[in-house]
């Protein structure tokens, strides 16, 4: 999880040197980076129904060859098409490894499922913290392409070496003693059942509400602080002086790993839909701050990672909450479906360009901002009281083919 990091977290400091180098506009640069997101979220069903039905391993693997090849694509790629092909094959890889180390963890772990899934998710959100200053110091010395190439080798063999020794529960793991979180139901629901629920999709509408926010700032806040004026001021604090963009995504990451875990491990205790609400709630304020105050170069810093703290946690509560729905053991291809709600989020990240396009990302704010607060609402006057009559059904009004875990 850490190694494909940069693919999503990474990819904001090379969208300037790029454009600069071709000179293409950032809303065509940032369709690889929609490409991206899209090939990484909506290929995980499928890919989850392997891992389901074959095991994780090859999965990985598969994952890192291809993450492989993307940035190394990049680092010669001299049109658009190259970068947006480049940008489809690393989704690819990157969601094949993604949703399958998600999916094995909500499995491993019944009774923790949010802290299982935050701890997973953390590398992912956190994992360019490392290397976001040596990428963002290398791109400025020697150059995006010789970056692209150095990383790629380092990110894909990793992935590669580790991916062979993920395995999955063996299949005596589940028992009908097994513990589960609080609430959360026993039934087995395929994918085909899970999506015929009304649940399920208020918790995509609202994991796609969510996403919108989070990855427009993940993919434009190096334009965001470029345009507040504030990229290159240095900001002193915790002992700490960077230019107030590295300093940001520095801090960003590492907010955004220990979100995952945090909120997790909170959900398992107080409840899935409170812990959104918290979080959800907090995203909307945290976006309206960093709207009116970020261009204060310190208040970029601090109020940045605000909203990645606020917005990471979708990756831990929404595969939890899809887990405890409807089963284990089908996690990896159900916990993909609902990860595709992030790819349909991605669609609006070039548009937000385009409403930028002069500079004034205060529409943009709003936009994010209110998505997130309604989210929050719905997490419990509306989520709530539906998974709440689902899980608690008679076994005899469970869906058709459903059954009780009882492996």
């Amino acid at each position: 999880m850490i190694m494909v990091a940069n693919y999503q977290y990474g990819w904001t400091l090379f969208v300037g040197p790029i454009g600069e180098k071709f000179g293409w506009n950032k809303a065509a640069i940032q369709v690889t980076f929609t490409l991206f997101v899209l090939f990484e979220t909506w290929l995980v069903p499928a890919e989850g129904w392997l891992v389901d039905k074959f095991g994780p391993r090859w999965m990985i693997v598969s994952g890192g060859i291809l993450c492989l090849f993307s940035w190394l694509f990049m680092s010669f790629a001299s049109s658009l098409g190259m970068f947006y092909f480049a940008g489809i094959i690393g989704g690819i890889g990157a969601g094949a490894v993604y949703g399958t180390c998600i999916g094995n963890a909500v499995k491993w772990f019944p009774g923790r499922r949010g802290l299982a899934a935050g701890l997973t998710a953390a590398g992912f959100g956190m994992g360019s913290a490392l290397t976001i200053i040596p990428i963002a110091n290398m791109i400025k010395n020697s150059g995006f392409q010789h970056t692209f190439l150095t990383f790629a080798l380092i990110q894909g063999i990793v992935t590669i070496i580790f991916g062979f020794f993920i395995m999955a529960p063996p299949s005596t793991f589940f028992t009908a003693a097994t513990k589960i979180a609080p609430g959360a139901s026993r039934y087995q629901a395929t994918p085909g059942q899970m999506l015929q629920t009304p649940v399920f999709w208020v918790m995509y509408v609202m994991f796609i509400m969510m996403a919108a926010g989070g990855l427009m700032a993940t993919a434009q806040l190096a334009p965001i602080a470029k345009d507040f004026g504030v990229d290159k001021t240095p900001v002193s604090l915790i002992g700490l002086t960077m230019p107030a963009l590295t300093f940001a995504l520095f801090f960003d990451r590492i907010l955004n790993g220990l979100t995952r875990p945090f909120f997790g491990w909170v959900s398992d205790h107080i409840g899935r839909e409170q812990t959104m609400f918290i979080a959800f709630l907090l995203e909307g304020l945290g976006i309206i701050a960093l709207a009116n105050l970020g261009t204060n170069p310190v208040w970029f810093v601090i109020l940045s990672g605000l909203v990645f703290f606020a917005w990471g946690e979708i990756y831990s509560l929404f595969p939890s909450t899809v887990t405890d729905t409807y089963g284990a053991t089908y996690a990896t291809a159900n916990t993909g479906f609902m990860y595709t709600a992030k790819g349909t989020a991605a669609i609006l990240v070039p548009f937000t360009s385009i409403i930028a396009a002069k500079g004034n990302w205060h529409p943009v704010f709003m936009m994010a901002s209110a998505l997130a607060i309604i989210a929050a609402f719905m997490a419990i006057f509306v989520l709530k009281p539906m998974r709440a009559a689902y899980t608690s059904r008679p076994a005899g009004t469970v869906d058709a083919g459903a059954k009780l875990a009882t492996r």
